[in-house]
């Protein structure tokens, strides 16, 4: 079952799951030193799904005035072979559909998962660049109504 909170309903001790494995992932088995603990968790409305005490995949989404973002999207290495990350997209997807009807969904993707992204309709927006020297791509689809509000305006321009 998919747990879906914002910040100020998680539990000291999801929170405490949610940033181990996150920095599980990001730090330790990427060989990144960044700051993975920031503001952005505090506004964001945080995905994952668990089996006893193991997260089996994670993601936040990050409300913004004309956009929503998706980051920290993570499934552990032992799960990666599940299912569980096709889930979580689909899952975050008709969340945001639902609550932020009209508005772009934004990825900040490592760039290998380029293919897995566009799987979901999300289209590269940006080069490949290096952040925290990991080669990643800016990528965005655009929820239901936004893709039904931009093929009224193509229509509109047309007349």
């Amino acid at each position: 079952m998919w747990v879906i909170k914002p910040f100020e309903e998680l539990t000291t001790k999801e929170l405490h799951l949610i940033y181990k494995e996150r920095t599980a992932v990001f730090v330790v088995e990427q060989n990144c030193p960044y700051q993975e603990v920031d503001d952005a968790d505090l506004v964001s409305i945080h995905f994952w799904k668990q089996a006893d005490d193991r997260l089996l995949a994670y993601a936040r989404l990050i409300p913004g005035p004309d956009h929503v973002r998706f980051g920290r999207v993570l499934v552990p290495q032992g799960e990666r072979t599940h299912g569980h990350g096709q889930e979580l997209m689909q899952v975050m997807l008709e969340y945001a559909k639902t609550h932020f009807p009209g508005l772009t969904v934004h990825a900040q993707a490592q760039a290998y998962l380029q293919d897995f992204y566009a799987a979901f309709g999300f289209r590269p927006v940006s080069d490949i660049y290096l952040e925290d020297d990991i080669p990643h791509i800016d990528m965005i689809i655009a929820t239901q109504n936004s893709q039904t509000e931009s093929k009224n305006r193509q229509e509109e321009h047309r007349e």
